[in-house]
């Protein structure tokens, strides 16, 4: 299992199918397939003190200019563009965690100071922040915290902030237009269907009446298909 394959496990693992709906404006079909966001978008079951509360959440920032960027940088070394979608920043996860850190402030002290601690190493090791490293440096320190199992105890601050910050950024990503595509979900199709058989209705004594033919379905005289409409 690749990355990307092991990401989408822990984002589907972590997510209902509702989520996946709001989260891409799918839950409610009058937004009319606009491409606005879920939370900007009139309807979309918000009530009202909780649209005026994301709104207000969207305007404040909490992350420093120099935060989002070793953020962004970050997002994309977990999910990187490949040839079948974009990276982690092409799906907005950066903002994604902007704003869940506000509306989830559990985050925001674990996020800051792994942030703090990331410069910090990196600082001692190259005397330099984290964002700017150049990419082989940024790697070299990613792989000292990116795999708990080998991981050395001095560096178990860091391994729990970037578990932290793959599982904000695989639940970004995946709950983005851009990831519900490299998903393949298509959510609810329409497709045909040809009815309950004729024997089997016969059988247990039923009948599909005028009404139900007329609105719900159908039929071909060639082979009396029948499809929904």
């Amino acid at each position: 299992m690749d990355r990307r394959e092991s990401l989408r496990a822990i984002a589907l693992g972590t997510l209902s199918v509702g989520t996946i709906l709001s989260a891409t404006g799918c839950e409610d079909n009058k937004t009319g397939g606009d491409k606005k966001t879920a939370a900007n978008t009139p309807g979309y079951g918000r009530t009202p003190d909780e649209a005026k509360r994301d709104k207000a959440l969207m305007e404040d920032k909490f992350f420093t200019p120099e935060e989002m960027k070793t953020i962004t940088i970050l997002a994309d070394i977990i999910i990187p563009a490949d040839e079948h979608s974009g990276s982690a920043s092409d799906a907005k996860v950066p903002e994604f965690i902007e704003f869940i850190v506000k509306d989830m402030p559990d985050h925001q002290l674990p996020m800051r100071g792994g942030l703090r601690w990331l410069d910090v190493q990196c600082a001692k090791r190259y005397n330099k922040s984290f964002a700017a490293c150049s990419p082989e440096q940024r790697i070299e320190m990613v792989d000292l915290i990116a795999y708990p199992e080998k991981a050395a105890p001095e560096n178990t601050q860091g391994v729990a902030f970037f578990n932290r910050m793959r599982n904000l950024t695989a639940t970004g990503f995946f709950t983005s237009k851009i990831g519900i595509k490299d998903l393949g979900y298509v959510g609810n199709t329409p497709n045909e269907w040809d009815g309950v058989p004729a024997d089997v209705l016969k059988q247990y004594g039923y009948a599909y009446d005028e009404k139900t033919l007329a609105t719900c379905l159908k039929i071909e005289d060639r082979g009396k298909i029948m499809t929904w409409d």
